[in-house]
């Protein structure tokens, strides 16, 4: 008996991306205009993975690049630019040839897409670490620096040694490891994406709490950055306990 296209519907969204070329030869000389439809889904599908696969490839060119080194590790941070609230940095080791689809710069991610790789990075690394720098520290010693702090925390809290570090964009002061600075590391890098993943999700996880502790800032939506609404109600509420005093000066002075 002819399956129905609700039957060939539900097989087709349950097929694992390795079994979609058995689906469309299956179905591609079905003329049933449902099948086709579907037949073209399970095409743009099987497409877009392969395309994924590629670019996934090509950002473990600087992994490839350091192969000798047995652990390398990515190191990104999240919050340098916000009004309140700590950065945060995250280093990852990530296992040989490790295939975690979608990386890529945290921004460029939906919050969704972070939360779902954020569990399959901390899954199937070899170890993660994460470092914090609060506000205060952040007025005391400037915020470069404080990024800096936090990287050495996150490096710190590895529970393997590093044998090279990938790094977006900076060196890292008062560390033994040799590193490679790496511009626009986070959608160049797997190892760095990753850490840029960790970084972001711990952050916006901290942010949300600090929005139930401090409300009236919108601290869960804008993350401690200077959004017209943040401003707004830091004018008419005033500093709170996790603003950067030095980074607020000019809207309290305006």
């Amino acid at each position: 008996m002819e399956k129905t296209i609700g039957e060939i519907r539900k097989e087709m969204q349950a097929a694992k991306m390795e079994e979609l070329p058995a689906f469309i030869k299956t179905y591609e000389t079905d003329r049933r205009a449902g099948v086709r439809a579907l037949v073209d889904r399970a095409g743009r599908r099987l497409a877009a993975y392969e395309k994924e696969w590629i670019r996934i490839q090509k950002m473990q060119v600087y992994e490839n690049r350091y192969a000798d080194c047995h652990f390398i590790c990515g190191v990104d941070e999240a919050g340098r630019g916000p009004l309140a609230g700590p950065v945060v940095a995250g280093a990852v080791i990530l296992p040989k040839n490790c295939q975690i689809l979608y990386l890529n710069d945290s921004k460029q991610l939906t919050a969704k897409k972070r939360e779902e790789l954020y569990d399959i990075i901390r899954e199937k690394a070899v170890c993660t670490g994460v470092g914090i720098v609060g506000p205060e520290r952040i007025d005391e010693i400037n915020i470069l620096q404080a990024t800096y702090e936090a990287m050495r925390q996150a490096l710190a809290n590895l529970t393997v040694r590093p044998d090279i570090l990938l790094n977006d964009a900076v060196t890292i002061p008062s560390v033994g490891i040799t590193q490679i600075p790496i511009i626009k590391g986070d959608a160049k890098s797997v190892s760095i994406a990753a850490a840029s993943i960790i970084a972001k999700v711990t952050r916006d996880r901290i942010m949300a709490e600090y929005d139930a502790k401090y409300p009236g800032y919108g601290f869960a939506s804008n993350k401690g950055y200077g959004s017209g609404e943040h401003i707004a109600a830091l004018k008419r509420l005033g500093p709170g306990p996790i603003h950067r005093r030095s980074f607020i000066k000019n809207f309290m002075e305006s």
